[in-house]
């Protein structure tokens, strides 16, 4: 049975939420989808000054962010060995006498998240935990490699033992307001990955507006996608609050709408804990608690949870340490 980690430290059965099996394309709605940029740039820049936490609740959230970490290796250098020291931080990300400190026990990461040929490495080094391995797929981070390939990798990753497929969509179908073709796209993707579950990458910093982050992330969950997600990490520009607010309010408009939930990943850039507080933060007052669990909300992360186990060590001691007594992989 899969757990989740409240902020006493304590073990709690995982909410499990009905999965979004997607809707028919509504044009009507798609078009009505608008973003006030100004307004939305007020909004976030106002939220790191208003929402401060400290001491032991600012403990308490800082290891919630870590049970939504997706630990992640994405280079043309991985290793099975390098995987495998990752899959080992995902399962002991804190070390021990500060999770004895804080009266914390069974905290992981969220997930692993690799490229396919590291997929059965991870598979392996997880063996009895209930960690997920994601792999992203689609020709990841371009996704412009033959639509069959796309598909195909889809299967593969699958059969490989990824439980979770981040895909990337084709950006020139939200760029020339082609929804239709995105849809397709989305929905071939999602039945692709038959039980596991698929998020979307939309690569924000390339679809030019936010009105068209909107849309692309509307049909995308029209399409059946389960989670949306900013980004690659292989952009110029990555996660941002004002493009996760206006996913966000899409998020909830599409739950408003149909009683599904769909669950949040930004990804890229995202490096201090300070910047993981203002997301945990910014989901809470736009969506609610329910989405501050793994299986609503994840980061895309590969330098953050280094920043979080130094706060914590400073929380228990006193003192910071250096960035290498906390190693990742």
């Amino acid at each position: 049975m899969q757990t989740e980690t409240t902020t006493c430290g304590t073990l709690l059965p995982l909410a499990t939420e009905p999965r979004n099996p997607g809707t028919a394309l509504d044009m009507r709605w798609v078009n009505s989808a608008q973003a006030n940029t100004s307004a939305i740039e007020r909004r976030v820049a106002a939220l790191p000054g208003r929402r401060s936490v400290k001491k032991e609740h600012q403990a308490a959230w800082l290891l919630r962010a870590i049970s939504c970490i997706d630990l992640t290796t994405l280079s043309g250098d991985d290793t099975a060995g390098r995987v495998q020291r990752l899959c080992a931080k995902a399962r002991q990300p804190v070390r021990e006498d500060l999770l004895a400190a804080l009266g914390m026990q069974g905290l992981t990461t969220g997930a692993v998240c690799v490229y396919h040929d590291m997929i059965r490495p991870a598979v392996q080094a997880l063996d009895g935990s209930s960690i997920p391995v994601a792999a992203v797929s689609t020709g990841f981070p371009a996704g412009l490699s033959p639509f069959h390939l796309r598909v195909a990798e889809i299967g593969e990753s699958v059969a490989a033992g990824a439980r979770e497929i981040d895909i990337v969509i084709s950006r020139r179908h939200v760029l020339t307001g082609d929804w239709q073709s995105l849809y397709d796209e989305m929905k071939t993707f999602r039945d692709a990955c038959g039980d596991a579950h698929v998020k979307a990458i939309l690569a924000t910093g390339e679809l030019g507006t936010l009105r068209n982050v909107a849309r692309a992330s509307l049909v995308c969950m029209m399409a059946g996608a389960d989670f949306i997600k900013t980004s690659t990490g292989k952009e110029s520009v990555n996660a941002t609050l004002p493009v996760s607010l206006v996913m966000i309010r899409a998020i909830r408009d599409y739950y408003q709408r149909t009683g599904y939930r769909v669950g949040y990943k930004p990804a890229g850039g995202i490096s201090k804990a300070k910047d993981a507080l203002v997301y945990l933060s910014l989901m809470k007052e736009e969506l609610g608690e329910r989405w501050l669990r793994p299986d609503l909300f994840r980061f895309g992360a590969s330098s953050l949870l280094g920043d979080i186990e130094r706060q914590l060590e400073h929380y228990v001691t006193g003192a910071y340490s250096a960035g290498y007594r906390h190693p990742v992989g």
